[in-house]
């Protein structure tokens, strides 16, 4: 059984769950390429790291879910995410065609910048992200770029509607292996929210 990342939910819209999520630990990747290639371009390093490709050789329990965020105009920012979270970033070189994305594993609950084992490939880092607030809408189905903005759309108005601001990137959250039957698949997208003034 894979442990999920904690949170604890505020309250339930008609729409969407709002959520709080403590502070935790992101292994996470940089990768170019579409967004339906980016997960599957960054898992491979982050599954060494937490098989013990690391300083200290120490195995890290998987998480879920595997996360993957959107960001235009270059940001390094990351959003909250979970186990893996995949960014995009636009290429400050190449804005019109070339796309970067972020994907994270959320490490488990208690491990620190302090206590993770140290990444020994170049492309893993790691990085804390504070606790949020967080708007979330679940849905079945395929991780398609498509599904993934019609779920965005839905959420962004819904929290505007119960009067809160947006006030992160989105994330897009994927909890199933690949040879898990489309229809079973747990997906969730997110976004950080706090009340409009």
């Amino acid at each position: 059984m894979t442990e999920q990342q904690p949170y604890r939910v505020v309250r339930e819209f008609d729409d969407f769950e709002l959520r709080e999520y403590p502070a935790h630990l992101l292994a996470e990747v940089v990768t170019d390429g579409p967004f339906t290639d980016a997960g599957n371009r960054a898992f491979r390093p982050l599954f060494a790291y937490i098989s013990g490709q690391n300083q200290s050789s120490q195995k890290v329990a998987m998480t879920a879910p595997v996360v993957q965020a959107d960001v235009a105009g270059g940001s390094e920012k990351i959003a909250m995410t979970a186990p893996v979270v995949q960014q995009a970033v636009q290429n400050a070189a190449d804005a019109a065609s070339a796309e970067r994305y972020r994907v994270a594993f959320v490490l488990p609950e208690g491990m620190t910048i302090d206590t993770a084992p140290r990444p020994t490939g170049p492309e893993v880092t790691l990085r804390t992200v504070p606790a949020s607030t967080v708007g979330a809408i679940r849905f079945s189905g395929r991780w398609t770029e498509t599904s993934f903005q019609e779920h965005l759309d839905r959420l962004a108005a819904a929290v505007g509607a119960a009067g809160f601001t947006i006030v992160g990137p989105p994330r897009y959250a994927r909890f199933d292996p690949p040879f898990k039957p489309w229809f079973l698949r747990r997906n969730e997208v997110l976004l950080d929210v706090e009340p409009a003034d």
